[in-house]
């Protein structure tokens, strides 16, 4: 049993040094391998079904760029390897939950700001701040890439992962879902750079 277990976790590797089809299956693999922790997540630590799957999905792009990077030892099984950062990204989502329930002071957001504003000043202000925010997300989309620039637009205009995994030829929703996060997370290290 256990050397099947170290034979799954060799494939899954294998795949993800790979590029492209074998990349994305081993994404695949990944995922649905241990797609039971999210229950775990929502029953254990008191979050939501989409906070856990959130948690998941964040968990599994964190070990798919640690094998990408050869920085996983294989010290560990990957189930192990997963569930350790999956646990964490669970406690710390409810801190903040039980921090964010119990917070009372908190900074005023631009939207608020805006509110002070007279009606014509505001929406001034407002489409100023719409078209500044709108030329750097373009700006930051053709950096992306062709993939990510197309699912993240596609998402925009309320595709649904379904929607997108059938336009851009990917497997499942899942795939979609853990790979619009991880073009998430390199547009938000774009706005980060500057």
């Amino acid at each position: 049993m256990r050397g099947s277990n170290f034979e799954k976790d060799g494939q899954i590797i294998g795949l993800l040094r790979q590029r492209g089809v074998d990349k994305r299956k081993g994404e695949e693999s990944l995922f649905s391998e241990y797609a039971y922790l999210i229950r775990d997540g929502i029953r254990k630590h008191r979050l939501s079904e989409d906070e856990a799957f959130d948690a998941y999905s964040d968990s599994v792009l964190a070990v798919i760029e640690s094998i990408s990077n050869e920085t996983f030892q294989g010290n560990s099984s990957l189930k192990s390897y997963l569930y350790k950062i999956f646990h964490n990204k669970c406690v710390d989502l409810f801190r903040r939950n039980a921090t964010n329930k119990n917070s009372v002071n908190r900074a005023l957001s631009i939207n608020e700001e805006l509110f002070r504003l007279s009606d014509k000043s505001r929406s001034i202000v407002q489409t100023l701040i719409e078209q500044a925010d709108w030329k750097v997300l373009k700006e930051r989309l053709e950096q992306l890439g062709e993939d990510c620039r197309r699912m993240l637009l596609l998402w925009s205009d309320s595709y649904s992962d379904k929607e997108i995994a059938v336009v851009m030829e990917y497997k499942t929703a899942n795939v979609v879902k853990t790979s619009r996060l991880r073009c998430l997370s390199k547009l938000r290290q774009l706005y980060h750079v500057e």
